[in-house]
């Protein structure tokens, strides 16, 4: 398995109730509904846009995946959800018009124009969105209410993704973009970013106007969104070794292979060592505790944030198996996806007879700038 994360280089949210204001240094993205005050009581929304480099993304594709079965989500983590409906859904598209992030923040006196907004691509006065006689296989959407504007996006079925939140449900955003970030990469159709907006819009009645307000690439957290790619790696090229698969419990495990730190760009193979904690015994002239075991293969990884104990990669049965060489089991991590100056925790899960195990042995990293 593999798993890398690449993060936006600009993004910025779309208010239609203040039209020219430009948010993109603002902590917070943001699709919600409202309706206006007492100065415009019209029904409201708000977008937010993001976008990914196309060279880091070619640069996976082409270097790093080659190939193999893969998989790209959305991530947007959440900082604060209000009035949710029971199923409110969001909708992800690829923005159809080049734009421009901005430095404004939501509240700025006097406002910051400078970049996107509700009207402008660029900045006040520079470029309008498009607002009739979109290009083909393009759209947008306002109320004649409000002021034309709002971005525009492609509508072919298969650029888009969805995802529904009931009121009990996770609120963080985890959607397949893979078609979107293909189209992208065949150059089918420009990579302008995501549009990321409310299904159902400018709603009129006070009691359905769900606000969710996500971390953006300026937040001081650890949450920042990112574009997750996902692909199959494992191996399973033991060569000539004689190692035997566990099948014996209690057992333990080490990691080898950790020096404890890792620089951002670094690459690692982290060794997966393990034996019976209690051997058979047997006539021998070397030490049984030296010998080692392979894993079953039904054995996956996991990282999590040592201070936060969340999961930054968690268990998956097709994107975080172990693979296994001559030497011993083992995974291979991509450290640039995590965030600097944390430690972190390795967790390994298996199946022996029909038995599963999670094993928290504290083995932890950190990782650095440099």
């Amino acid at each position: 398995m593999a798993i890398y994360k690449i993060f936006p280089t600009q993004d910025t949210t779309l208010y239609s109730i203040n039209p020219e204001m430009n948010t993109g240094l603002d902590e917070i993205i943001e699709a919600s509904l409202e309706v206006g005050n007492i100065g415009t009581p019209a029904p409201q929304t708000s977008r937010f846009l993001i976008k990914f480099d196309s060279t880091e993304i070619s640069d996976i594709i082409n270097n790093k995946i080659s190939g193999s079965q893969w998989q790209s989500n959305l991530r947007c983590f959440v900082a604060n959800v209000t009035a949710l409906n029971s199923d409110t859904t969001v909708e992800v598209y690829p923005i159809s018009q080049s734009w421009n992030m901005g430095t404004g923040r939501y509240g700025y006196l006097p406002e910051v124009q400078n970049g996107a907004s509700w009207i402008w691509r660029d900045y006040q006065g520079g470029i309008q969105w498009t607002t009739s006689s979109f290009a083909a296989g393009s759209t947008g959407s306002y109320s004649s209410s409000v002021d034309p504007g709002g971005a525009t996006w492609y509508v072919t079925q298969s650029l888009s993704g969805s995802q529904t939140f009931g009121y009990y449900t996770d609120k963080d955003i985890n959607i397949n973009v893979k078609n979107i970030v293909s189209a992208w990469y065949s150059s089918s159709i420009g990579n302008d970013g995501f549009i990321i907006k409310q299904k159902t819009e400018f709603i009129d009645n006070e009691d359905v106007q769900p606000k969710m307000k996500y971390f953006s690439i300026d937040t001081h957290t650890i949450y920042p969104p990112y574009l997750e790619f996902k692909w199959v790696d494992t191996t399973f090229n033991t060569g000539s070794s004689t190692l035997t698969t566990l099948d014996i419990t209690p057992f333990v495990i080490t990691i080898g292979e950790n020096p404890g730190y890792f620089y951002l760009d670094s690459i690692n193979k982290f060794r997966v060592y393990s034996r019976p904690e209690y051997p058979t015994r047997v006539f021998q002239t070397s030490s049984y505790f030296v010998q080692n075991y392979y894993l079953p293969e039904v054995s996956y990884y996991a990282i999590k944030d040592l201070d936060t104990d969340e999961y930054v990669i968690d268990f998956d049965t097709t994107y975080t198996q172990l693979s296994k060489d001559d030497t011993s089991s083992f995974f291979t991590l991509y450290m640039s996806g995590l965030q600097p100056e944390r430690y972190y925790k390795i967790l390994i899960k298996t199946v022996i007879n029909g038995n599963t195990f999670v094993l928290d042995e504290d083995y932890y990293f950190k990782i650095i700038n440099g």
